[in-house]
């Protein structure tokens, strides 16, 4: 459990640094568990005059208790794994929008669930103006995912996301024009994208595949292929186990 720790961590923290004590007592120290402490810090960067940050803050708890908190604290774990910028868990959990925007996610799909279909097209508006990052909340997204710095990230309605992937800037996994139906990407277990890689059209990225930095995939990539290129092609295979925890951008030579 990263509750503990998050909490001690925080604790640590508003004692060094004043200007941070409501922002803690808020997200983190007045809280027993981590549902109550992501669904009341989500509710607070969402909320506006029109939808207030009580009904926000109820909703999201609310989904992470039925589930949404256990791939929530994977995918904190998993940054801290990940990037060398996170020495704690309290910095991304406080401060990584990318984080934010995939547990906003978490929640408008729990609320796309339940048939509060127009709930959950606001929640996925909110976070797309506030935090840049665009995931239709039809989309079902595994455990363990980074998504980094997310800014302009795309994620179209009948793409799928699985465990232990990594996401970074600018990425879209979109169609391939107006058609209906099963028509956005699935990405496999373990696959990096790069930043500003267009995956397109209803493909499978294989299981731990790597799709190089502004690369545009228009077809299947094998599993634990290195494509790249516009369009892309195999440039080589993953030396990596996975990819995505490897975190290693860098092309075959």
């Amino acid at each position: 459990m990263a509750w503990p720790a998050l909490k001690s961590e925080a604790i640590r923290a508003a004692a060094a640094e004043p200007l941070l004590r409501r922002l803690l007592d808020t997200a983190v120290t007045q809280h027993d568990d981590f549902a109550a402490g992501i669904g009341t810090l989500l509710a607070h960067k969402l909320a506006d005059a029109e939808v207030g940050a009580a009904p926000l803050a109820e909703i999201a708890c609310a989904a992470m208790r039925a589930g949404a908190a256990a791939a929530a604290e994977a995918d904190l774990l998993a940054i801290v794994d990940r990037d060398p910028a996170a020495d704690c868990l309290l910095t991304p959990f406080l401060h990584y929008k990318g984080f934010h925007a995939l547990q906003a996610h978490r929640v408008a799909h729990w609320l796309w669930n339940q048939g509060r279909r127009d709930a959950a097209r606001l929640l996925q508006a909110r976070t797309a103006e506030r935090l840049a990052v665009d995931i239709h909340p039809a989309v079902p997204i595994g455990r363990g995912v980074f998504i980094d710095h997310g800014t302009a990230l795309v994620v179209g309605e009948t793409a799928v996301i699985g465990n232990d992937v990594s996401i970074l800037q600018e990425v879209t996994l979109g169609g391939t024009g107006k058609e209906r139906g099963d028509r956005h990407p699935k990405v496999c277990d373990g696959v990096l994208l790069a930043a500003g890689a267009k995956v397109l059209g209803n493909i499978v990225v294989g299981r731990g595949a790597k799709v190089g930095a502004g690369s545009v995939v228009l077809r299947d990539v094998p599993p634990c292929a290195t494509v790249a290129g516009v369009p892309a092609r195999i440039v080589g295979w993953c030396r990596d186990a996975i990819p995505a925890l490897a975190m290693n951008q860098e092309l075959p030579e």
